[in-house]
């Protein structure tokens, strides 16, 4: 039974890897092995260190949270003295992924984990808030996404893979800006944007009001998506969005995502993508399915 899948040039052992920002790489080594990952995707970087947003930073809903942790972090210098190196011991692909305020800063960003030794690939969120344009994500407009894009594709020949927004009207049209723009792969999609109140004090639960939606919720319409994106581009997609057990990933795997990206359920079951990719061989053995790139896009139309 074969589960490797391609991306980008890459291999990976299986198609199923965490969601940045939702997976500590110290701590979960602790309770899985990080070795049996399709790969490994780090917490989004910036150039410097950010605190993040105000407390609360996340609050429980039907079928899901949402989240305004707004991208705490060390820094990418300290990412490179510090993160990376604690992944070599790893078998497994290891993706950085990047994040900025401006486009100038996608690019340092770039150039300071260009010099890290063992990233294979870099994903590329562009939900951050362009402060150059008003503040709205990169990611809601072609242009911006574009150009986010071709500044990282610019400083590296690793593979470039593009975290696509889902908050915007045409995720098809976003989605080959990034083509153009020297994406490598794309990753579909991220939170949605959304919020939660306290009828009681009448205020919003979260520091920072707005948040990112993620959970079970969210698949149907993130399914949709990956099958529109599948179908418009000539790139690998992974699929990002509220899978929580083996049958959502093989929905994702059969409209055509190469791979999937697990992201929430981690923080209640941090096992929960090794029982994914159990779940994903006996549903091969039960289907008599040898190779998962003969599932991967086989939907019947």
């Amino acid at each position: 039974m074969n589960l490797s899948v391609e991306i980008a040039g890459l291999k990976l052992k299986n198609p199923v890897m965490n969601a940045s920002g939702t997976f500590g790489l110290s701590e979960y080594a602790d309770f899985l092995d990080l070795n049996l990952l399709g790969a490994v995707v780090a917490k989004s970087v910036t150039l410097n260190p950010r605190e993040g947003n105000p407390p609360p930073r996340i609050v429980e809903t039907t079928c899901g949270a949402i989240n305004s942790v707004g991208i705490q972090n060390e820094g990418a210098e300290d990412f490179v003295k510090n993160k990376a190196p604690a992944m070599k011991k790893f078998d497994t692909v290891f993706i950085a992924s990047i994040a900025g305020l401006t486009v100038d800063e996608y690019a340092k960003v770039t150039d300071i984990l260009e010099r890290a030794e063992n990233i294979h690939a870099y994903e590329v969120n562009v939900s951050c808030p362009n402060i150059e344009a008003g503040g709205k994500a990169f990611g809601m407009y072609e242009r911006s996404t574009y150009e986010v894009v071709r500044a990282v594709r610019d400083r590296t020949k690793k593979p470039v893979i593009v975290k696509l927004s889902p908050n915007v009207t045409d995720i098809v049209a976003v989605a080959k800006a990034a083509v153009e723009g020297g994406a490598d792969a794309l990753t579909v999609a991220n939170t949605y944007l959304a919020m939660a109140v306290d009828i009681e004090t009448g205020r919003p639960i979260l520091g920072n009001v707005l948040g990112g939606f993620s959970g079970p919720a969210i698949k149907p319409i993130t399914l949709r998506m990956v099958y529109q994106v599948v179908n418009a581009v000539d790139i690998p997609v992974i699929a990002s969005g509220g899978i929580s057990c083996g049958r959502d990933a093989l929905e994702y795997l059969l409209v055509g995502a190469k791979a999937v990206q697990v992201g929430l359920m981690n923080f209640s079951r941090p096992d929960i993508m090794l029982c994914i990719i159990d779940e994903i061989k006996t549903f091969m053995e039960r289907k008599g399915i040898k190779d998962i790139n003969d599932y991967i896009g086989s939907l019947k139309i």
